[in-house]
């Protein structure tokens, strides 16, 4: 609680404690009221009671220990790529990946005084990276907080109309900010993919497209990665993500995040995982899904 700015304290405990009462309600999501992960979590579930947490680590561990029924974390953006450190956050978590949900993302510059005093905008690194392009031809300094609404409320308290924020419009008027201009980000396309965890994996529905979520660790041997993914190729199924990333510092052992269309049961995506783990030292699926976007 103490690590949100004051204005945002009141709205937090508000919201804590609703989710305190009804916790098989209770979606908890990292960042201040009004940040897109709260968006997320209102589209998502209707019926949901929102936990806002500090960080993507407090959101993970109230639902490991019963605060949440689940967690909604962003992990990619069509603008700036991945999330950082979601993909050593989700395999340590132990939690599994039970839906998908895709937000378009809108920004808002905001702040106590009028644009022409901005020398510098607040936000979460994503959304700076999102709006680079629309700052430095402003010649607005880019300054990193863990989270777009909660330097919103972080600019309401410091009150100096020369620091603004960038976060999603709506937050202007919960803390009681100008908004100064909005669609910032430096394309029309941007969209922020979440994904639901739980403690367990969900019933699967027996009709529908699916997504499979997985991790692995190639055998340090040559042509690894290209034997590892031949199964996916020989029997059509298609993977729409796959993303490396390095675990310690020996820079010698890569591990790999991939998405695919489909799930086990299928005997051609059995076939492919069958042989992944064949070219691998270990393979883990995080969880298969709904699609809540339809993938070619």
């Amino acid at each position: 609680m103490e690590n949100f700015a004051a204005p945002a304290r009141p709205i937090v405990a508000e919201m804590i404690a609703k989710a305190s009462a009804e916790p098989q309600r209770a979606v908890a999501f990292q960042g201040a009221p009004g940040a897109n992960s709260h968006i997320a979590v209102r589209e998502a579930f209707a019926d949901g009671l929102p936990l806002p947490c500090f960080s993507f680590e407090d959101a993970i561990d109230a639902v490991k220990e019963g605060r949440a029924d689940r967690a909604m974390i962003p992990i990619e953006n069509s603008l700036h790529g991945r999330v950082a450190d979601i993909h050593f956050l989700l395999p340590e978590s132990g939690l599994a990946i039970t839906g998908e949900h895709f937000l378009p993302i809108r920004y808002g510059l905001m702040g106590t005084g009028t644009i022409d005093q901005v020398r510098e905008a607040m936000s979460h690194p994503q959304a700076l990276g999102q709006c680079r392009h629309w700052l430095k031809a402003r010649g607005i300094a880019p300054v990193a907080y863990p989270d777009t609404a909660g330097a919103a409320a972080v600019i309401a308290e410091l009150a100096d109309p020369a620091i603004a924020a960038l976060a999603p419009p709506g937050a202007a008027e919960l803390y009681r900010l100008n908004l100064l201009e909005t669609d910032l980000a430096d394309a029309e396309h941007n969209m922020t993919r979440f994904v639901v965890l739980a403690r367990d994996a969900r019933a699967v529905p027996a009709e529908g497209p699916m997504m499979t979520t997985f991790i692995f660790e190639v055998r340090n041997v040559s042509a690894a990665l290209y034997k590892a993914l031949g199964g996916f190729a020989t029997n059509g199924v298609n993977m729409t993500k796959l993303e490396s990333y390095q675990r310690g510092g020996s820079f010698a052992a890569t591990e790999f995040y991939a998405d695919i269309v489909g799930g086990p049961g299928d005997p051609a995506i059995d076939r492919a995982l069958e042989e992944l783990k064949f070219h691998s030292k270990w393979m883990r699926v995080l969880g298969t899904y709904p699609q809540a976007r339809e993938r070619p």
